[in-house]
Parts: structure tokens; C-alpha cells; sequence
């Protein structure tokens, strides 16, 4: 539920992509299907459900516990990624509802943007520019840019300080659990719009604002 006795504008928003900025599950699943029978399994539709809003060890042991120790997953990796590529092409990925008049929004206040995104640079340059919205952007973290990966906080504070300002007077928007951890972690003000997976209990519990789309985010610039 939005909180509109906070009123106060950030001083920068800090963007997840997938699941946030764009809707990338269709794509992803069918790059990952493509690429699993690439290796030679059978793709299984409740093992990649059961990977969504992991972290990558996390995915990592779901995959090798179903398909087994013989899956390669560097190889793996570099399918899904090809796949990716060639899946967006054939179904365009698409903004989330509420993102396309949230970032004109905001561009118009002149608050500063960035992305943090646990996905590699030159995907999420090809995506964000593949939407139209790459200009937005400020800055880019992404996963190579970070000791600690989400869930630890410091893409979120990596970003934070690329666009110069304090983490606690930023806003964060997440889709997924990990991520949420993470902005929240990192002191700014957190938004989570589920795609996947609507939020754990345990996540609840941190008090953050839970939104149906981005769009709602205007009532408050």
C-alpha cells in the first residue's frame, strides 16, 4: 500500500530491470527452454519456477539437483544468453505497466536515475535500449560491477553513489524478494510491484510499500 503522507520527492530512483522495468519472463523462459535441450534435457516448466527470485547459487543448485551434476553450467549460461537475445527479437520485450509515464515523470523533475540489475552489462544495454529507454538512465550497475550480489546492498549503494546522492533519500523499485532485501538494506525507500511472485512473509515484515504497478508512484511527485 502506498504511503501518501510521505510526499517527499527523491533525490534519485534506483530501477531493478527484469520483472521491474521490463517484462522479461516470457523471453527468458523460452531462452531457457531452448538452451536446456541445447545441452541435451528435457526442459521442466516447475524447476525454472522454482529458480524465479532466487540468487544464482540458489538457481544453481535447483538446476543440478534436477538435471544433475553432468549439466554445464558455464555452457548453460552462455545459451540462455544467446537464446535471450534471439527470443527478444522474435517477442519484443515490453515496458511494465506504469514505467513508461513513471520515467517521463521523473525526467521531467530532473530527478536522476540508474539501474541495478543482477544481469550482465551488455544484455541489460541491449534491452533497455532495445524498450527506447536506455536515455533515462544516469547509470548502470550491473552484476560485474558488485563484490556482493543482491541480496547484500551494494548494488543499491553502488548506484546511490553514481548519482551522488544519500541511499535514504532515494527510492528503490523491485520486483522480486532479493531484491528487495537489497534496497532495502541499502536505506532507501523501497517499492516492491511483483511479476512472479507475490512477497514472502518474511519480506513483508520489513515494512517496505507494495505496489500493483508503477504507475501509482505518480500520486506522490
Amino acid at each position: 500500500m502506498l504511503d501518501l503522507s510521505q510526499r517527499k520527492r527523491p533525490s534519485g530512483v534506483v530501477f531493478d530491470m527484469d520483472g521491474t522495468l521490463l517484462d522479461t519472463e516470457g523471453p527468458a523462459q523460452l531462452a531457457f527452454a531452448r538452451a536446456i535441450e541445447d545441452m541435451g534435457f528435457v526442459f521442466d516448466s516447475a524447476a525454472y519456477a522454482r529458480c524465479l527470485g532466487t540468487t544464482f547459487a540458489e538457481t544453481q543448485k535447483i538446476l543440478l539437483d534436477v538435471y544433475g551434476e553432468e549439466l554445464d553450467m558455464p555452457a548453460l549460461g552462455d545459451a540462455w544468453s544467446a537464446h535471450f537475445a534471439a527470443a527478444s527479437i522474435d517477442t519484443p520485450i515490453k515496458l511494465r505497466p506504469g514505467i513508461g509515464d513513471l520515467l517521463e515523470r521523473l525526467a521531467s523533475l530532473s530527478i536522476p536515475m540508474a539501474v541495478a540489475t543482477s544481469n550482465q552489462r551488455d544484455i541489460c544495454e541491449d534491452s533497455l535500449t532495445g524498450c527506447g529507454i536506455r536515455p533515462f538512465f544516469n547509470h548502470l550497475v550491473c552484476v560485474a560491477d558488485v563484490r556482493n550480489a543482491k541480496p547484500a546492498p551494494d548494488p543499491y549503494l553502488l548506484a546511490a553513489a553514481k548519482l551522488g546522492q544519500n541511499p535514504r533519500d532515494c527510492w528503490a523499485l523491485e520486483d522480486s524478494d532479493i531484491g528487495t532485501r537489497a534496497a532495502h538494506g541499502a536505506g532507501m525507500r523501497t517499492f516492491q510491484i511483483p511479476d512472479a511472485r507475490p512477497p514472502s512473509e518474511s519480506v513483508l515484515a520489513l515494512g517496505h510499500e507494495v505496489l500493483e504497478s508503477a504507475g501509482e508512484l505518480l500520486a506522490l511527485l
